[in-house]
């Protein structure tokens, strides 16, 4: 019964160790951001350029889940009392980085097509946003920047 409690505790402590690593923020730099500003806030300005980007792929955490678990459960295999426990809690996080970088490889084509549009400002600055869709979108057009959004003016 101690053990069973242990082996909880164990999983439990890993997949929220390794959980407060994840992060739901999309990056969507790809080493383009010099000299541009990407605030959000209001202003007019025309379209330089438009350009199709992946957005970086995000797990679910079912994959860290999942290794944890299995890890847990092959590191309590190994040992007696405390060192069987060490290897319990080794072998959940270890199963569960690993369960993490499993997910995401089998998720790389599943990046969402992103929008990168470049906006030079009526006061001269430079503006870079990336949006999800550029549905009436083209380059020369006069633009609305509100909330870190462009629209068409």
């Amino acid at each position: 019964m101690k053990t069973t409690r242990t082996l909880a505790a164990a999983v439990v402590a890993a997949t929220a160790i390794l959980s407060g690593c994840a992060s739901n923020t999309p990056s969507y730099n790809n080493g383009y951001n010099s000299g541009y500003n990407n605030t959000a806030s209001m202003g007019y300005g025309t379209i330089e350029s438009i350009q199709v980007t992946q957005a970086e792929n995000r797990t679910s955490g079912a994959g860290a889940i999942v290794g944890g678990l299995v890890g847990a459960l092959a590191g309590n295999q190994v040992g007696s009392g405390s060192g069987r426990t060490a290897a319990t809690v080794a072998g959940g996080v270890a199963g569960a980085a690993i369960g993490n970088n499993v997910e995401r490889n089998r998720n790389t084509t599943g990046g969402q097509e992103m929008y990168q549009i470049n906006v030079r400002m009526d006061n001269g600055e430079y503006r870079t946003v990336v949006q999800d869709s550029a549905y009436d979108l083209r380059v020369g057009n006069r633009v609305r920047l509100v909330d870190g959004r462009v629209y068409r003016y």
